[in-house]
């Protein structure tokens, strides 16, 4: 048997077009994986134990600066205490800001080259679980694991 360049570079170019396929799905499922609800309804999520935190002192010495992790999907993401988002989701690297308005977390991000929009968040707490609601508390949720 012989090798057939003019397939072997139709098989190359087609995995290349798989490839980038399948890295669009796998971002896509991830993004909504981050952000769909892990719980629908915010007041059904606040009979599961889940606190708000409404001042920025408390976000600060609770979560600032500490890991959060959805370790399924490989996201770990820091935010900083100068006003930082760092972090990486399925191998992208994630970077945004952060401030504290009006009782919520508000952020913008960009996650390998993709921007997710100007958000405000209601922030819970339950031992070491952390929950991120979008649309002040109104939209869906987002759980992670504090480290």
């Amino acid at each position: 048997m012989f090798w057939d360049y003019k397939a072997s570079k139709r098989n190359f170019a087609a995995y290349l077009c798989c490839k980038t396929y399948r890295d669009i799905m796998l971002r896509s499922f991830l993004l909504l994986i981050f952000f769909t609800p892990l719980c629908a309804n915010p007041c059904a999520a606040m009979a599961q134990g889940f606190v708000p935190i409404t001042d920025k002192a408390d976000f600060m010495a609770r979560i600032a600066d500490r890991k959060l992790q959805l370790g399924l999907f490989d996201l770990s993401i820091i935010v900083k205490v100068d006003g930082l988002i760092t972090g990486t989701a399925l191998g992208w690297q994630v970077t945004g800001d952060w401030e504290w308005k009006d009782g919520l977390f508000c952020r913008t991000m960009d996650w390998g080259g993709m921007e997710i929009d100007y958000n405000c968040q209601l922030v819970e707490i339950d031992a070491d679980k952390v929950r991120f609601t979008a649309d002040a508390g109104q939209g869906r949720a987002a759980s992670f694991t504090l480290e």
